[in-house]
């Protein structure tokens, strides 16, 4: 009971069948064919430009490569364990097509420096994938900015009320979160776009290959300078995970507002029933399931990002096979980032609807309004740290005698300082208090439209 050998005589006998499923990784690497594919394509036509192979050996490959696409993607080609891993499971289907001619794809190239390749062609569709679903989820974010300039919604510091903020200029930082996130990814993708193809095992080749000729087939754009670089390198790895986290941040950070805010304590906005879901035994409740587990799943990236970093710190050059841990990661760290933006952006577009009226109440039913009152003495001449211990005093005062400010008469404030005059009352109106402060990047109602035009010739 024994897997047959899927490398040299050099053994005597088969592996273990236990060892044997136990190093195989065509169980999730087979995510890579369709890269693994085209980068044997650019391989062969390399060969055959270099004048190693000959041409029409360079012919006979291409057509059977292709028809091993077309066979993975009618869902007849499905290689088990006893192909270890999907290069070998190409190159076996390769040569059961052409004949000997299959036998040559692998000439001057080893599995170390195809990996690395086909893990880059993933990487960087993924990363292009993600940016521009990252640039939906703007357009929602913006789209919904626009509906809510003049829509106040109380701003926390510490989760305790701040000052009042235009609803928009409250979405307007999580557009510029996403826009960090698709410029670091766009970085990410330039150090990801470098071509290993070439390197072969750890020490180049002794075969005349034009590694430029290869990277130019398969659209890189550089190639590795250093051989055991190129074949031992991840950093492009932990980079795209790196900025797969903080993207997970983001949301997680959206998702717990949207959460709370959804909340009958909040009651901000309301679930729509497409994004939301009931409970089994109670049936009042209606549950943000979609932020909760975007909330979930930002751990996960965590760990893959946590994985990758423990894995590479103790490598010595070049190859390991420890390097086969990498790709589960990459990958579910790819899909769970992807589903998560997808979720996010149907919810901000479809699952909910701010209750502008419980947000207009909000922010006439607290104290967020004292520092305009500082500010208005400070400008006309109180010193503000005078200004702010005058206000401290009047709020303690008002908090006893269960008043808010909007509810203390003229003559209560010229108590407190004869400079207050009638215009008090309008200074500290939550929509005035919004609209002055129009300092850029400040939450003044004119400020938010320009920041509006500037967020959106991002998106040209």
């Amino acid at each position: 009971m024994s897997q047959p050998k899927t490398w040299s005589d050099r053994f005597e006998s088969a592996l273990h069948p236990a060892i044997a499923r136990f190093n195989a990784s065509i169980g999730f690497d087979i995510e890579l064919i369709e890269y693994d594919l085209t980068g044997s394509i650019a391989h062969a036509k390399m060969l055959g430009h270099t004048g190693i192979i000959e041409l029409q050996e360079v012919k006979q490959l291409i057509e059977g490569l292709e028809q091993i696409r077309r066979e993975f993607r009618a869902g007849q080609f499905n290689p088990g364990v006893d192909a270890e891993d999907v290069h070998f499971a190409v190159e076996r289907r390769l040569t059961e097509l052409v004949g000997d001619a299959g036998k040559k794809l692998h000439t001057a190239r080893s599995r170390n420096d195809q990996v690395g390749t086909d893990i880059r062609l993933y990487l960087r569709d993924k990363i292009e994938e993600i940016r521009g679903q990252l640039r939906q989820f703007q357009t929602v974010l913006l789209d919904l900015a626009h509906e809510h300039i003049e829509t106040p919604i109380p701003g926390y510091t510490h989760l305790q009320r701040a000052q009042p903020l235009s609803l928009a200029h409250h979405l307007l930082a999580y557009f510029h979160m996403a826009q960090r996130d698709w410029e670091r990814l766009g970085e990410i993708y330039a150090r990801t776009n470098c071509s290993p193809l070439g390197s072969g095992a750890l020490a180049g080749t002794t075969f005349p290959i034009d590694r430029a000729y290869s990277a130019e087939e398969l659209g890189f754009s550089s190639i590795y300078a250093n051989s055991l670089d190129g074949v031992s390198d991840r950093d492009f790895a932990i980079e795209f995970l790196c900025a797969a986290s903080l993207i997970m941040v983001h949301l997680s950070r959206l998702s717990e507002e949207t959460i709370l805010w959804a909340s009958k304590e909040f009651s901000f906005i309301s679930l729509k029933d497409s994004c939301a879901t009931g409970s089994s035994i109670m049936p009042q409740k209606k549950n943000p399931d979609v932020p909760e587990l975007v909330r979930g799943k930002t751990g996960r990236v965590f760990g893959h990002l946590q994985a990758l970093l423990v894995l590479m710190k103790g490598l010595p050059l070049a190859y390991n096979k420890d390097l086969q841990e990498d790709k589960e990661a990459i990958f579910d760290g790819v899909k769970t980032v992807r589903a998560c933006v997808e979720a996010m952006t149907i919810l901000l577009g479809e699952g909910i609807e701010f209750r502008c009226d419980r947000l207009n109440s909000a922010v006439n039913e607290d104290f967020s309004n004292a520092t305009d009152v500082a500010d208005y003495l400070a400008a006309k001449g109180v010193p503000f740290r005078e200004a702010y211990n005058l206000v401290g005093k009047v709020v303690k005062t008002s908090l006893a005698a269960g008043k808010l400010l909007k509810d203390l008469t003229l003559e209560e404030w010229q108590q407190i300082h004869p400079a207050f005059e009638e215009d008090i009352y309008r200074a500290i109106a939550p929509q005035q208090v919004i609209a002055a402060r129009n300092s850029y990047g400040g939450t003044g109602f004119d400020r938010v439209r320009q920041a509006l035009e500037e967020a959106k010739a991002l998106l040209q």
